[in-house]
């Protein structure tokens, strides 16, 4: 890494208090305090669980939709105030917010991170193959607002590989300004299962693209479940009534949890996590199943083939056929241990805090160099 001058003053800024983006600020923002490698606020709605170590380096805002300009306008004012180095959204909505300090004199770098596409992308339109249907003319309208923020900002951080693809390729954003930033969570020790698995766990809202009733499906299949096999649904979502009919199905063994706050503790008791999606980007629950040492059974969509570097573990997103081949290949996995002791090591390697925390400080150094607008002062 780079080493800086000075410290950076870094600003992250979201406008949801639950998700995907909320943990992954919150561990990048975490690790860089924790480190002192960066001066660090972050300016948003409080997450809903609570904002730990970062108390007294949060300042609340909230813009609540993005038609909120005065909303919008008070956020520009305290980050005009704090007079950051860089300032970096988290979220969907705290992008396009950003872009009104665009044309602001003496502004900081302006950066986002593109955690995901609108819910109606599916994989093949994601990827540039034929599909069946196609996004809805609203989801159009978000990503080719999402086109123009992408232009307006310095940089735009993605994820995986096929992010990166997709904005080039389809969204048009110019190469230089996207640059590839595995997710970084703070990682528990592992706990490899000790014998073959039998206790499998999914995590996750309950859609119709997270697989959850192709996941159902596999299981029922002749020879794929075995007899003292069992399954835990932690989640919630619009789905539940559909699934809870096709879990009646299992005679006890598959259980519905609902919304769960304790996932960590769920997935330490499982021996393995089930990831079923249609469409996903690089999932956390990925990340966090592997640091945990548990194999993981997931669809090759988005990231997820490079996350897990094993193709026994990977099915065909849709494909029931396809994810009950896999699952039996789990099931009869003679030594699970070894496969999440690997995974493990994997996790640690790729998706730490403190690797996307150095990875972002290149950035930022990069970002702030002597052709930089100028920022606080000095």
């Amino acid at each position: 890494m780079t080493p800086l001058p000075t410290t950076p003053r870094v600003a992250f800024t979201l406008t949801q208090d639950r998700g995907g983006p909320v943990d992954v600020c919150l561990a990048l923002a975490t690790e860089l305090v924790r480190t002192g490698a960066a001066d660090v606020r972050v300016f948003g709605p409080p997450p809903a669980r609570g904002t730990g170590t970062l108390s007294e380096h949060w300042t609340t805002t909230g813009v609540d939709t993005k038609l909120d300009v005065a909303a919008a306008r008070a956020l520009h004012a305290q980050l005009r105030a704090w007079r950051p180095d860089v300032v970096h959204a988290q979220d969907r909505r705290a992008g396009l917010v950003l872009t009104g300090m665009r044309w602001s004199r003496d502004r900081p770098r302006l950066l986002q991170t593109y955690h995901g596409v609108p819910e109606d992308v599916t994989e093949p339109w994601f990827r540039g193959l034929p599909a069946a249907t196609s996004p809805s003319r609203y989801t159009r309208a978000t990503l080719a607002a999402d086109a123009v923020v992408g232009r307006v900002l310095d940089r735009t951080v993605v994820p995986s590989e096929p992010m990166r693809r997709f904005l080039h390729d389809r969204l048009r954003l110019p190469a230089g300004r996207l640059v590839h930033v595995d997710n970084g969570l703070e990682l528990g020790p592992p706990q490899p299962p000790q014998r073959p698995v039998r206790r499998l766990l999914v995590v996750g809202l309950l859609l119709a693209r997270k697989g959850i009733g192709d996941l159902l499906a596999a299981l029922a299949r002749p020879g794929t479940m075995p007899a003292d096999a069992h399954l835990t649904i932690a989640g919630d979502g619009p789905e539940r009534a559909a699934i809870a009919s096709l879990a009646a199905g299992f005679g006890g063994r598959v259980e519905m949890l609902g919304f769960r706050s304790d996932v960590p503790e769920l997935m330490r008791a499982a021996d393995a996590v089930v990831v079923p999606s249609r469409m996903e980007q690089q999932p956390l629950v990925v990340i966090e199943a592997m640091a945990a040492g548990k194999p993981v059974v997931a669809t090759d969509t988005g990231d997820v083939a490079t996350m897990l570097d094993d193709p026994r573990l990977l099915a065909v997103p849709g494909d029931v056929d396809s994810l009950a081949a896999a699952l039996r290949r789990l099931f009869d996995d003679p030594d699970p241990a070894a496969t999440g002791r690997a995974l493990a090591r994997r996790a640690a390697d790729r998706y730490s805090a403190a690797t996307a925390a150095r990875a972002h400080l290149d950035l930022y150094t990069a970002l702030t160099g002597a052709d930089a607008p100028a920022g606080r002062a000095a």
